[in-house]
C-alpha cells in the first residue's frame, strides 16, 4: 500500500512449494482483484503498470499505459460491458501525511492491444486531509448482487477504514453520501458478499519491510453492508477484531491485499501479494490460491498436491488404481493361537518390483477399488511449469509411483494408463481445490471432445470416467491422501 516502487523483472521463475500459483514476472505490490478481459487476466499494483497473463499462470509486465504511474493500490470491477478502475494518490501516512484522494475511471477493455482500450478522465470519489483519522488510499469495490448498489471501502492502518456509496452508472460518488467508519487496525480492505453475509477482509500487521513484515489477512462479517463487522468471536472490527484468513506460510511471508475470483460453481480463487518470498530475494510477489469456505468463513485453500499419494473418490471412498490382477502379500497367522513366545517380525510392504512384471506392457485400464496401499494404487503428481497453466496453477502429469506410466483421457471419455508420458494434452491434468476442501480433476483436452470441459467423475463405485462438473454431487469430487 505505502510503497510506491515496483520491482520489475523479466526472468521466468518457479514458485516454491506453497503454490506453484504463477510464473513469469511475479513481482508486484498491492495487486488488484484479478479481472478477465479479451481472454487475458489482468492485475494492477502500486506504482503504475500492471501484469498480464494469457493463461492465469504465466505473468508478464504490461505496458505503462494500462495503469498510469503513481497510482496506489488499485482495484478493478466489471460492470456491464465496461471496467471501472479505482486507485489512490499520495497518502499512506508516510511522514505523517494523511492528505490523499481516490479516483475512478472507466475503460471498455483492460487490454492495451484492444481498440476498446482507453480510460475516461479520472473522477475524485473520496479524499482525506492531513488532520483526519483516515487515509484515502487502498480502495476496493463491491457491487452488491442483492441490490445493484456499488460500494467503496478505503483506508489504512493510520486511522479508520471507511465505506462510501458510488453510482454504478457513472462511477462517481452518490451525492450527499457521507463516509461511514467500519473498521480500524487494518488496511487494504475488500468487501465481498456470499450466502446472505457481507464480508470485510482487511490486511493486519506491518508492511513494506520485506521479510520483517507481519502482514496477515483477517475478516469479519455482517448481515448489513454498513456493518457492524464481527469476527468469529463476536469482536467488532471497529474495535480491532478480525478472524484469520491467511498468514505467513513457509518461505513466503506477509500476505496482503485480498481479492476474490469466482472460477465456477464451487471453485473459487483468492489473490494476494506476499511481502517477501525468501526464495525470490525477499521481494513482494503475486500469489493465487484456492479459496475455501468453512462454516461460512473464508479460508485460504491449499496449493496443488505434489508427490506420491492415493487419489480417493468422495462418492464411496474407493481409490483410483490400475486395472491389474491382484498380487497377494505373504499371509501370516492371525492373532489367535499366538502365545507370549511368538516371535513378531515386520511384514514388508509390497514393492513396485514385486508386481510390475505381472502388468501388461501396453495400455492399462483404470478403475476404483478398496485402497490397501499397493503399487498399482500409488500415483505421483508432478507440476509442469513449462506447459500452459490456468488461473493459480500449472498442469500436472499423474503417473504411477516409480514409473513413467501416465494417466490419460480417451476419446470415449474414459481413463487409461499409457506406458509412457509424452506430454500430450490428454495426459495433462488440471487439479483445483473446491470451496469445501475437496478437489476436482480435469484433463487439458479430451480427444474428439474439443471445446468440451470434462472432469474426472465416478459414475459408479468402481467406474471412473469423464463427465460434466457438478459441485453438488460427490461423484465429481476427489481427495488426495499421502498415507502409506
Amino acid at each position: 500500500m505505502k510503497k510506491f516502487a515496483i520491482i520489475i523483472a523479466s526472468l521466468l521463475i518457479a514458485l516454491p512449494a506453497l503454490a506453484q500459483s504463477q510464473a513469469g514476472q511475479a513481482f508486484i505490490h498491492d495487486p488488484s482483484t484479478i479481472a478477465l478481459s479479451n481472454g487475458k487476466y489482468f492485475t494492477f499494483g502500486t506504482g503504475g503498470g500492471g501484469m498480464i497473463s494469457n493463461d492465469g499462470y504465466h505473468w508478464y509486465r504490461g505496458p505503462q499505459e494500462i495503469q498510469p504511474h503513481r497510482c496506489a493500490a488499485p482495484d478493478i470491477i466489471k460492470i456491464g460491458d465496461r471496467y471501472l478502475v479505482v486507485h489512490g494518490a499520495s497518502g499512506g501516512g508516510l511522514g505523517g501525511r494523511h492528505k490523499a484522494s481516490i479516483y475512478t475511471k472507466w475503460t471498455k477493455s483492460l487490454d492495451p492491444e484492444s481498440p476498446d482500450f482507453g480510460y475516461t478522465e479520472p473522477v475524485e470519489v473520496a479524499w482525506s486531509g492531513d488532520d483526519e483519522d483516515c487515509d484515502a488510499i487502498d480502495p476496493s469495490f463491491l457491487l452488491d448482487p442483492t441490490t445493484g448498489r456499488l460500494w467503496l471501502t478505503y483506508g489504512t492502518y493510520f486511522g479508520f477504514i471507511r465505506l462510501v456509496e458510488l453510482d454504478p452508472k457513472t462511477g462517481a460518488r452518490v451525492p450527499g453520501n457521507e463516509p461511514l467508519n467500519i473498521a480500524i487496525d487494518c488496511e487494504a480492505t475488500d468487501l465481498i458478499y456470499r450466502n446472505g453475509w457481507y464480508y470485510l477482509l482487511g490486511t493486519h500487521g506491518t508492511c513494506c519491510d520485506g521479510a520483517n513484515s507481519t502482514y496477515n489477512i483477517v475478516c469479519g462479517r455482517s448481515r448489513e453492508v454498513t456493518g457492524p463487522y464481527l469476527d468469529n468471536m463476536g469482536r467488532d472490527m471497529i474495535k480491532g477484531g478480525g478472524k484469520m484468513v491467511l498468514n505467513a506460510w513457509g518461505r513466503v511471508q506477509g500476505p496482503g491485499h485480498f481479492g476474490r475470483y469466482i472460477e465456477d460453481c464451487g471453485v473459487e480463487k483468492m489473490s494476494c501479494h506476499f511481502e517477501a518470498d525468501l526464495d525470490l530475494g525477499g521481494f513482494s510477489t503475486l500469489c493465487i490460491l484456492p479459496l475455501r469456505w468453512v462454516n461460512d468463513w473464508p479460508v485460504a485453500g491449499e496449493p496443488t498436491p505434489v508427490g506420491s499419494m492415493e487419489i480417493e473418490s468422495v462418492r464411496r471412498g474407493y481409490s483410483l488404481e490400475l486395472a491389474v490382477d491382484f498380487t497377494r502379500i505373504e499371509r501370516r497367522m492371525r492373532w489367535f493361537g499366538m502365545n507370549e513366545d511368538t516371535k513378531i517380525e515386520p511384514l514388508p510392504s509390497q514393492k513396485l518390483e514385486d508386481v510390475i512384471g505381472t502388468w501388461p506392457a501396453g495400455e492399462i485400464g483404470v478403475r476404483c477399488g478398496d485402497y490397501i496401499s499397493r503399487p498399482h494404487q500409488r500415483w505421483t503428481i508432478t507440476p509442469l511449469p513449462d506447459q500452459d497453466g490456468f488461473l493459480g496453477g500449472a498442469y500436472c502429469k499423474i503417473t504411477i509411483e516409480g514409473t513413467n506410466r501416465a494417466l490419460a483421457a480417451t476419446a470415449d471419455a474414459e481413463l487409461i494408463a499409457v506406458p509412457e508420458f509424452t506430454g500430450a494434452p490428454e495426459q495433462l491434468w488440471r487439479i483445483e481445490q473446491c470451496i469445501d476442501g475437496t478437489w476436482r480433476i480435469s484433463p487439458k483436452a479430451v480427444p474428439g471432445h474439443e471445446g468440451e470441459k470434462l472432469y474426472l467423475v465416478s459414475v459408479a463405485d468402481s467406474t471412473p470416467a469423464l463427465g460434466a462438473w457438478d459441485f453438488n454431487s460427490d461423484n465429481s469430487k476427489w481427495i488426495f491422501r499421502d498415507i502409506r
